[in-house]
């Protein structure tokens, strides 16, 4: 199953956190089974590239000389030799017996002499022996499986915050595979109650005020899962559409607004968070994702109507209609790496070029839905310094905006007092950037800009 996923993301250009789940599901894999094609699939396309590195030197010919069928089951080798540390005559056994099995009878012999080259040498030396004549971000990006391009933007974006040394740990903590995060919906669930009835697998999130972790098991056997009042959402998610609704006091009557909205995690929270005093409404021009918000609120019973128009257009179809305005915008999610793991290897600089233009467009036409005074919110699932701040200084100069001190409302949105936000000073104001190796978060970027009273 791992074999055929892997294939998929390469060929079909597939999302593996789309496909393996439906395929564990269609074959009725559960428990230990499950845990391993899951394990085999995200780590070995997660540390793809380094394992492409190790498979040249233990191969001593390029990768691009390798048919693609091989290549992937030596991946899937590589990764159960170098990370999961398997039995090696196992592991080596088992991926002969792939190559056969996929019909590459042929090339057997090929795979059984890679593999027993690799182990030749200790798991913990190839890192070095793979970056052999490497410095500095090339190095990096072998040793950590990122594209240089990738490391470059991570490491801009930690010393903009003076936490360059930080590096590393941002790049492995992109490795490795994230704890399960749940968001009780405000009014909806209580908390303690939900943890009183997880038999022990839940605790309090570390920051957001209505996060849980799951230590084990399948989130959808939680109470209140199954009624829509408790959801799967990452804690960086649910901090940013909290700092909109603590942006400023809420007044009755308020109209909010999720400009992006699919697949609605955060139009259903927003939601949650406004009632009673305010309305949410929400936008997403793509259809089958309008789905998946309107299937997101539908629980809630709170009237949140959904839109199915070009965000762009949202200014100049609704001018100074509502008070507070989420920006989700479309990014490279270099920030979800974890989650995405084929994102890092499809993902390439000129796709910046291309979403910074839509997120200025967007965050344009959200200051235009703003009535004067009204708060927009800025967020991107990503750290990349031309997706986040050069975003909004553009935009504060442009629009006259003014930019709030963001770090101060997350500081005081999150459950845990003092928590280390390193400042991100902007044009006045602050932004706020998390991470996952320091708050176990994806990498979520937020600037909350107020519209000037009489614009």
């Amino acid at each position: 199953m791992a074999y055929d996923v892997l294939r998929a993301v390469q060929r079909d250009d597939a999302y593996a956190n789309l496909l393996l789940p439906t395929r564990l599901r269609d074959a009725g894999m559960h428990g230990p089974d499950a845990a391993l094609a899951t394990e085999l699939t995200y780590g070995t396309l997660r540390m793809l590239g380094y394992y492409d590195a190790v498979i040249e030197v233990a191969a001593g010919r390029s990768t691009d000389d390798i048919d693609a069928p091989v290549l992937d089951v030596l991946r899937l080798g590589a990764h159960q030799l170098l990370d999961m540390r398997l039995a090696t005559h196992a592991a080596v056994h088992e991926t002969v017996e792939l190559t056969r099995e996929i019909g590459a009878r042929g090339a057997s012999g090929f795979v059984n002499a890679v593999l027993r080259t690799m182990t030749r040498t200790d798991a913990d030396a190839w890192p070095d022996v793979a970056s052999k004549g490497m410095t500095g971000e090339d190095r990096l990006s072998v040793r950590t499986s990122h594209p240089a391009w990738i490391v470059r933007a991570i490491r801009e974006s930690l010393e903009a915050e003076g936490r360059g040394d930080e590096l590393e740990a941002a790049l492995e903590a992109d490795n490795a595979s994230p704890t399960v995060s749940l968001a009780v919906l405000p009014g909806f669930a209580d908390r303690d109650d939900v943890v009183a009835g997880a038999d022990g697998t839940l605790h309090e999130g570390e920051l957001s005020p209505v996060a849980l972790k799951l230590e084990r098991g399948n989130p959808a056997m939680i109470p209140g899962v199954d009624r829509g009042h408790v959801r799967v959402q990452d804690e960086g998610s649910q901090l940013v559409a909290l700092a909109l609704a603590a942006a400023a006091p809420i007044s009755a009557g308020e109209r909010w607004l999720d400009l992006c909205a699919g697949p609605g995690g955060k139009t259903a929270l927003l939601a949650a968070a406004a009632a009673p005093d305010a309305t949410v409404e929400a936008n997403e021009p793509v259809p089958a994702r309008a789905r998946l918000v309107r299937r997101s609120v539908e629980p809630l019973g709170l009237g949140v109507d959904v839109s199915e128009l070009d965000g762009r257009e949202i200014g100049r179809e609704r001018p100074a209609r509502y008070d507070r305005v989420l920006v989700d915008a479309p990014c490279t999610g270099l920030g979800a790496l974890r989650r995405r793991p084929e994102a890092r290897w499809r993902k390439t600089p000129a796709d910046v070029a291309e979403l910074t233009a839509l997120q200025e467009d967007l965050l344009d036409a959200a200051v235009a839905a703003l009535v004067p005074g009204g708060v927009v919110a800025y967020v991107t699932c990503s750290p990349h310094l031309a997706e986040t701040t050069s975003i909004v200084r553009r935009a504060v100069r442009r629009r006259g905006l003014e930019v709030l001190d963001a770090a101060r409302v997350v500081a005081d949105v999150c459950s845990t007092p003092g928590v280390d936000l390193p400042e991100r000073s902007l044009e006045g104001g602050s932004t706020v950037q998390l991470w996952p190796h320091r708050y176990g978060t994806d990498a979520m970027f937020l600037a909350l800009l107020r519209r000037p009273a009489r614009s």
